[in-house]
C-alpha cells in the first residue's frame, strides 16, 4: 500500500478561496503586535494567508478580513508596507 501525502490547505482572507499553503503568503502578527509578511511561513505568531497578488490584499483591506483574522485594527500605512513587501517578493 502506498501512502498518500496530505496537502495542507489554507483559506485566503481576501478572496476566500482554499488553496495549497505553498501558493499563499502568510501575514504575521508578532507577539509585539507588529504586522509583516512571513515568506518562510514558519515565524512565531498569529498568521493569516493571502494569495500572491495585489487584488487579494486590496480585498482583504476592504472587507476587513485581515483585521478579523489577526484580531486587531490595522492602520492604512501597514497595508502600504505589506503592498511594498509583496511587490519585492514578486520580483
Amino acid at each position: 500500500m502506498s501512502t498518500v501525502q496530505k496537502v495542507p490547505m489554507r483559506k485566503c482572507v481576501g478572496c476566500g478561496e482554499m488553496k495549497n499553503k505553498k501558493e499563499l503568503i502568510r501575514v504575521l502578527k508578532t507577539p509585539e503586535e507588529e504586522i509583516l509578511l512571513d515568506a518562510t511561513g514558519r515565524k512565531n505568531g498569529r498568521g493569516a494567508y493571502l494569495c500572491r497578488d495585489q487584488e487579494c490584499l486590496l480585498r482583504a483591506a476592504r472587507n476587513k478580513g485581515l483585521e478579523r483574522s489577526l484580531g486587531m485594527k490595522i492602520p492604512e500605512e501597514i497595508y502600504e508596507n505589506l503592498k511594498k513587501e509583496m511587490d519585492a517578493l514578486e520580483q
